[in-house]
């Protein structure tokens, strides 16, 4: 078994039930050696298409309509985080994020390079 530091942001809280706060929600949640994004979705429940921005150890992984992250594995201890559709792009990320190499891969594919995400400056 493997054990994810999960946070949920804005409305997305509510999928952590008793365990939410006013605006976060922090949940250690097991999932089997091999377990996927998706699977994590899964076991808490979470539709995919609710998450907007989502990072994985801190590196962008999804963005709303750009979700290629479903299969990606997770490893023990991995820290995710999940933001609402609502939530906006943190300050911090204006000029770009550091991004899984998968997720850069497809964003490069994309004719807008993931909604103007690279700074070109």
């Amino acid at each position: 078994m493997i054990v994810i530091d999960t946070w949920l942001y804005g409305e997305l809280a509510s999928y952590a039930g008793e365990d939410a706060q006013p605006g976060f929600a922090q949940l250690k949640i097991e999932l089997p050696d091999g377990a996927t994004m998706q699977d994590l979705l899964d076991e808490i429940d979470l539709p995919t298409e609710l998450r907007g921005i989502t990072f994985i150890n801190g590196n962008l992984s999804a963005m709303p309509g750009k979700q290629h992250d479903l299969t990606q594995e997770l490893k023990d201890q991995d820290r995710v985080a999940l933001f609402h559709l609502r939530s906006m792009w943190p300050y911090q990320y204006r000029q770009g994020a550091a991004m899984l190499d998968s997720f850069n891969d497809e964003i490069q594919k994309d004719g807008d390079r993931g909604i103007h995400h690279a700074f070109n400056g």
